[in-house]
Formats: C-alpha cells, structure tokens, sequence
C-alpha cells in the first residue's frame, strides 16, 4: 500500500508534517467528474461542502503520486489502481484521460512557481447527499519534511496486528488486489470493501499515533497467528538479500499491491536483480541484508530498527536508493 502523506488521508500526526507559513502554496485543481470542465481553485477558499460524503463518511477513494522532475511518476500504475478503486466503491467510473489532463496541468502550475519534488493527491468521492453528484480534486503541493527526512534516515518500525482481512470474494477486489495470494472465504458482511484505496484512513493513522507514542517512526502489519508479513501502514515491504534478490509479501488477499514496489521489479529486474514475490515472516526481515518501505512520495525509507532491535545499514544502501529513484524515474 503506497503512501499518501500529509494533507491528505495518509499523513502522520505530529507538527513536523504540517505547514509553516514559508511553504510553497499548493495548487489545486477542481475536475468536473462527468468530464467537464477543469478550473483552478484558490486556496485560501473553502472546497468541500458541509454535506461531502468525503467529509460525513470518509466516503471515496484516493491516489497519491510523486511529482519530479516536471512530470508525475508511475503514472498508469496508479491510474489502474485509482479506476479498480473506483469501481470497487461503486462510484461513476472516472474518466482517465480527463484526470491525465488535470494532472498535467497541475504540473505545470506548480513548476511555473515553485522547483523541486512534489507530491499529487488524486481524490474522487461520492459527493454532496443533497446532490448525489460525485466530487473531486487534485492538489499538488510540497512533501512534508517528515517525508524528506525519513527518506534520508529511514525508520524504525514497529510489527502489530493489522486486526482485519481482506475479503477476495468481492466483485472488483480482483482488479484492485491483483496477486496470487489464495482467496479467503466469503465474507459475512460483504461490503466491507477494504480492498479499495479509500479515504477512510482512520485506523491506519491511529495505528501511527501509536508508534510514535511509543517512539516508533512506522508499522508493518503481521497475521496475527503466524507472524507472515502484511504490508505497512501507508506503504510495501521489501527486502534485499545477498545476491542480488528482491523479495515482497505476496500481493492478494490481505497485501495491497503497491505502485512503487511494482515500479522497483520492474526496473531492477531490467538491471539484472532476481526479485520475488513471496511468503515473509519476521525472521525473514531480521535476516534480511536491509528492509524497505517503499511509497509514492517517501520513495524508500530503510527500516534501521524493527521492534527494538537495530538493523545494520547495509554496503549497499546508496545502490538500492538509486534503483528506487531510477525506477519512478522512468
């Protein structure tokens, strides 16, 4: 599960993600979601209506890209994603080539003030009760220093229970959750559809809210019975091992699969990496040559402890930041 920090669902509490008055104001585009018009929209100006679901239920989904170097990164991975989302959560499906055009457009405001990362939040909700209309917005604007920092001195990482599963036997899950994870059994209440990108990111903040407390930067989810590795909270988890493999928990079922971590196979197996998708456990990350949490915007972040115990910095920590810098560079 990839990343969608700050001012959107996906920030982490605490003052050092939040703005100061020096920051860069952030551009934001309103998309007409029946493929109309596309118009900037002032800032320091309310956008949301009172009656939002966005706001009364958390109803909608999200996507979050990173902008560098005058374009946003993995872009058809997470366009595939936001549309196998979207028809999840049974909204009007989302014109693509419109949302590509705000997008561009957003770019293109942005660096005409402003230089340096980005980070771009797609949201599409089920609108206004009053209306029925569908409501949605795209926002470029600076990466929270947080980010920028945590992908300089990476993490130290917590392992909990995520303390729900993903029920694959709902329509549309297998657009959105794509792997070979075996299907769980039918759900009783089937529409719990955790298997979208959604905006109702209650828990998963909360879970952070607990690390920090506890002086934990980030959480990697567990199976509860087993120890098998889920994902973290707002990212994937990868893990390179002598030899030059890759490995990542099996995508399906309760493992989202992640844009940036399919964007990583892809090129490193392109630079002669052996990468896998497979069962890992605890151990496995303990005896891993380093840990990752990969995501859009925070790219990748090494775990330096898990649970306490430090993780040495591997020989070839600058080599694996530039292979995931290369892949969403492409």
């Amino acid at each position: 599960m990839d990343s969608a920090d700050s001012a959107d669902p996906t920030d982490t509490a605490g003052s050092a993600s939040r703005r100061s008055p020096a920051d860069p104001q952030p551009v934001i585009l309103v998309v007409e979601p029946y493929g109309g018009s596309i118009r900037r929209h002032n800032p320091a100006l309310p956008l949301v209506y009172w009656d939002d679901a966005a706001v009364t239920r958390g109803d909608g989904v999200f996507e979050t890209l990173l902008v560098r170097k005058g374009r946003a990164a993995n872009f058809k991975r997470h366009a595939r994603r936001f549309l196998a989302s979207a028809r999840l959560m049974e909204l009007p499906e989302p014109d693509l080539d419109k949302w590509e055009e705000a997008t561009r457009q957003a770019v293109e405001s942005w660096y005409a003030e402003n230089d340096g990362d980005a980070r771009c939040v797609w949201t599409y909700t089920r609108g206004r009760a009053s209306t029925g209309h569908p409501s949605a917005w795209i926002v470029v604007s600076a990466i929270p220093q947080t980010t920028l920092r945590q992908r300089k001195a990476g993490v130290k990482v917590m392992t909990a229970p995520r303390g729900y599963s993903i029920n694959t036997m709902l329509p549309g899950v297998g657009d959105a959750t794509t792997g070979t994870a075996s299907p769980t059994p039918p759900s009783l209440a089937p529409w719990l559809t955790v298997g979208a990108k959604t905006l109702s990111y209650a828990a998963n903040m909360a879970a952070l809210r607990h690390a920090n407390a506890h002086g934990f930067d980030d959480v990697i989810w567990v199976e509860a019975e087993t120890g098998r590795v889920l994902e973290g909270a707002t990212s994937s988890v990868v893990t390179v091992k002598k030899g030059g493999r890759l490995r990542t928990p099996t995508p399906g079922g309760d493992i989202l699969p992640g844009t940036t971590q399919a964007a990583l196979f892809g090129h490193a197996r392109r630079q002669g990496w052996r990468c896998k998708e497979k069962d890992l456990y605890v151990d496995d990350l303990l005896r891993a040559e380093s840990v990752w949490l990969v995501s859009s915007v925070r790219m990748g972040a090494r775990v330096t402890a898990l649970d306490g115990r430090k993780l040495p910095a591997p020989d070839n920590e600058a080599e694996i930041r530039r292979l995931i810098a290369d892949a969403l560079a492409r």
